[in-house]
């Protein structure tokens, strides 16, 4: 019997338990997987209090950060990040880590998508420095569009092989000089730099949000034909890396994914 849960805070929009329950069934593992509201400095208590009714966690905003306070063995990916979405119990102990840079490149490259010359990332939170990360000497810049400039010390850590700057946010702050584009901003925080997005617009928006979809960002940019992957297939390949990590099946990932796709388009 496998115990899972999402935790995080706002938690009911999650889709993590649709595609956790469904990979349970296809893999034939007998396994429970819930949604559970914990918000900012509460994750701590969670983890006394209940901790031992799960044997792994996915966390999401605003825990991704505050996990890595809590003295947990961290995985060097997570070091590097700064950021874990995944927390798993052997032995009575707690490890983090985190599957948001791995399956944020799966997902590229399912779509084909491998190399870049330059990146730019909206917001600077947990899922962005991850992503940081794991692009970090793949894309040949990396550009942070943050709204604080505390955030941009972490990151100069994060980028050590790509050419990397740190912009202070501007709602006209213009898109077309990159390759990709990374919106890992709350949904509705992008929608003013929709308004200068027009048919010069080549490059790829990957958006990390899934649920409202589409995003008014995602909307304008694929009305200009340009291409666009959704958040829904970060939260797929993210997720079946946390099933790899928990389970000890052997699977196909892409068998895997083609499989759970439709089951969480379908309850978007």
């Amino acid at each position: 019997m496998i115990r899972g849960a999402v935790l995080g805070s706002p938690i009911e929009h999650s889709l993590s338990p649709v595609l956790h329950r469904a990979a349970f069934v296809e893999l034939q593992i007998e396994g429970s997987y819930e949604r559970i509201e914990v918000g900012a400095g509460e994750l701590k208590n969670f983890l006394s209090e209940r901790g031992s009714e799960f044997d792994y966690l996915s966390l999401t905003m605003p825990l991704k950060e505050e996990v890595l306070q809590l003295g947990f063995a961290t995985s060097d990916l997570a070091l590097k990040s700064q950021s874990a979405n995944t927390l798993i119990k052997s032995g009575g102990l707690w490890s983090a880590t985190s599957t948001d840079g791995t399956g944020f490149l799966q997902a590229l490259a399912h779509r084909g998508f491998s190399d870049f010359s330059s990146v730019l990332i909206l917001g600077a939170g947990g899922t962005a420095r991850a992503i940081a990360a794991a692009l970090d000497g793949v894309a040949d810049s990396i550009t942070v569009l943050g709204r604080t400039s505390t955030r941009e010390e972490s990151f100069n850590e994060i980028v050590t092989e790509s050419q990397f700057s740190y912009v202070m946010w501007s709602n006209a702050f213009s898109l077309e000089p990159f390759s990709l584009v990374v919106n890992t901003t709350p949904a509705g925080a992008a929608d003013l730099l929709a308004e200068g997005i027009d048919g010069d617009i080549t490059s790829l928006l990957f958006d990390v949000i899934y649920k409202p979809w589409p995003t008014v960002l995602a909307k304008k940019w694929s009305s200009v034909g340009a291409p666009v992957i959704s958040g829904l297939e970060l939260l797929l390949y993210q997720g079946i890396d946390q099933l790899r990590l928990v389970s000890a099946k052997e699977f196909d990932t892409e068998n895997l994914a083609s499989t759970l796709r439709e089951k969480i388009s379908s309850a978007r």
